[in-house]
């Protein structure tokens, strides 16, 4: 089970059937959407939802797709009700192309009549001894592809149109000139997996980055509460030297430190959350393109490449600020000349 946490809602930790990609490449179930609405925002890294709706346009059809395995292979190691969907007897064999439980009767005719279509159906007994994993690169390889072509769902998909950039079968490739240049169907998905697997690299060079300012960040906030802290405890000396003639001076420096001491706090903050952010979504997008190349059916890498492809491009454009862009938060430099001129 640890090994599968990543396909539950980032929000509320649960197994959903209705799962959501993010622009900022978070999945999040309809229910935690529904109640961030108002918010507009992705309530992991608070990146805003471009959608009026609240509610993304993108399945994350990998993940729902692995929870439909997972509860199939559950449900085969648990050995409950599992029949044969053709005569009802006891299932003895699992068919992933089918996704249909037989009986050894049953299997046998199976095999008989779809010799020629590599229907590979197992024995529940062998699937119980190996593992999770093991089941989802068994079902993971069955997987086909559909023609985009309604009426041609049943016709066996191995060509892709670059023009219109869709599966097509053979009967649409011959039969449509539209459709042109032509190229085989696993080129395309492999070459949808290097062209993720590259802007992963690259992205988690740019991330070393992003993590460099935000410790920069983080000890600049350190810095900022330990200069408040002395500035206080200097001007609480030196009033102190003049008792009740200077406590008004003493409160107009405190406020002043207080308000500036607040400016930069907003301001670092500010920047944190941001970068913070960022960080998020690079590591989603990281871990999702590694689960796709570890679970993703060609299907599902076809359907979600080019919007997995076009955030992780946004994020390759976002750079880091430098550290000498940036406004130095806290400066005392007031309060230390007129405490100078006390």
């Amino acid at each position: 089970e640890d090994d599968f946490q990543f396909i539950l809602c980032e929000g509320c930790q649960q197994e959903s059937p209705n799962l959501k990609l993010l622009n900022c490449l978070h999945t999040l179930c309809l229910g935690c959407l529904s109640e961030n609405k108002p918010i507009g925002q992705c309530p992991v890294c608070r990146m805003a939802i471009p959608q009026a709706s609240g509610i993304p346009d993108m399945d994350n059809l990998l993940f729902t797709n692995l929870q439909a395995r997972l509860k199939v292979f559950k449900k085969i190691v648990d050995g409950v009700d599992l029949f044969c969907d053709n005569c009802k007897k006891a299932g003895e064999f699992w068919c992933s192309e089918c996704e249909e439980f037989l009986c050894t009767k049953c299997y046998e005719a199976h095999q008989r009549y779809l010799k020629k279509e590599s229907h590979d159906a197992k024995r529940l007994m062998g699937i119980r001894a190996g593992s999770a994993k093991d089941f989802l690169e068994g079902t993971r390889r069955t997987r086909n592809f559909s023609c985009s072509n309604p009426n041609h769902k049943s016709h066996n998909v191995s060509i892709y149109c670059k023009k219109c950039c869709k599966p097509l079968c053979c009967s649409c490739a011959l039969l449509d000139s539209q459709h042109a240049p032509f190229c085989d169907i696993h080129s395309e998905t492999q070459r949808r997996r290097e062209e993720l697997s590259t802007m992963r690299q690259e992205l988690k060079q740019k991330r070393s980055a992003f993590e460099a300012t935000y410790e920069v960040l983080q000890d600049e906030a350190t810095r900022l509460e330990q200069a408040q802290q002395e500035m206080r405890e200097l001007i609480h000396e030196r009033v102190e030297q003049l008792v009740r003639l200077i406590r008004q001076e003493e409160e107009e420096l405190l406020g002043l430190v207080e308000a500036q001491q607040e400016q930069g706090r907003r301001e670092l903050a500010r920047e944190l959350q941001r970068v913070e952010g960022v960080l998020q979504r690079m590591e989603a997008g990281e871990r999702l393109v590694e689960k796709m190349n570890l679970y993703a059916t060609e299907q599902e890498v076809m359907d979600m490449q080019p919007f997995i492809k076009d955030s992780l491009e946004e994020l390759q454009r976002l750079q880091p600020a430098a550290a000498g862009d940036r406004a130095q938060p806290g400066d005392l430099a007031e309060c230390r000349a007129r405490l100078e001129a006390l």
